[in-house]
């Protein structure tokens, strides 16, 4: 891993014969550039690969040797051309076996959907040994982390909430704290109110991450600055705001 002058960088693989084809727009070198920018990280570097294990393990191998950070989205689903978990053992040498605390994760999930545990499923809970979870707040199957590198889910909006996950234990050019709020009404209906305190607190970024699976309707709005009274003070605001939104639909507020 290669660091001048105390310099934080990262690279990033895109994985996805279907992002190569065209079938699947990409939008998640954005949300990383966007995610890096904010703690003070250089993202120099973007690769995109296609569902084959010597391209991935080559770029993982190569990023990681260059990079402070490297971060992955794309091939950790159920079907048989999901093979990022595979790559990955295969770059650092590992064996990938069916993770416990994964699989506990999934399992509670799928029992609240009704949902069927079968062996594709359960490829979602293979974890390389040595490998850290990276917790899904939206859909349940974990990400992972391995040495420096993070691997996370294509689906954009599961991979930025995963970076939320993220942001608390990575070194940037700065520290950048983060607060979530709740919420138990839809993105529809905070999103406007959302967007105009986006405006007046430009310094403190605002995610919406609907959550799937649940047994009632729930979104939750993160709030990330390295500005603490700025962050606090967006805080109140959003949390009055959600308040109001509560008040409004007539439902009850949700335990933090």
């Amino acid at each position: 891993m290669t660091q001048q002058n105390n310099r934080v960088t990262a690279g990033m693989i895109v994985i996805g014969d279907e992002i190569l084809s065209g079938r699947t727009k990409d939008v998640n070198i954005g949300a990383v550039a966007d995610f890096c920018t904010d703690l003070g990280i250089d993202l120099i570097e973007v690769r995109v690969v296609s569902d084959e294990m010597d391209a991935i393990v080559e770029a993982v191998n190569a990023l990681r040797a260059r990079c402070t950070y490297v971060f992955t989205s794309g091939g950790i689903g159920p079907t048989h051309d999901d093979i990022t978990a595979d790559a990955i053992a295969t770059a650092f040498g590992v064996a990938l076996p069916i993770n416990a605390q994964a699989r506990a994760m999934l399992e509670a999930r799928w029992q609240q959907t009704g949902t069927e545990v079968n062996e594709a499923r359960l490829r979602m809970a293979r974890i390389p040994e040595g490998a850290d979870l990276i917790v899904n707040s939206v859909s349940a199957a974990p990400g992972f982390r391995i040495g420096n590198v993070h691997v996370m889910a294509g689906v954009p909006i599961i991979m930025r909430a995963m970076l939320e996950a993220l942001a608390p234990t990575l070194q940037g050019g700065r520290k950048v704290l983060s607060r979530t709020v709740k919420a138990a009404v839809g993105e529809g209906t905070v999103g406007g109110p959302l967007g105009e305190l986006q405006a007046q607190y430009p310094d403190v970024k605002m995610g919406s991450y609907p959550q799937m699976g649940r047994d009632r309707v729930m979104t939750e709005l993160v709030l990330r600055s390295a500005d603490e009274a700025r962050l606090e003070e967006a805080t109140a605001k959003v949390r009055a705001m959600v308040d109001a939104a509560h008040a409004k639909a007539g439902v009850t507020p949700p335990e933090d």
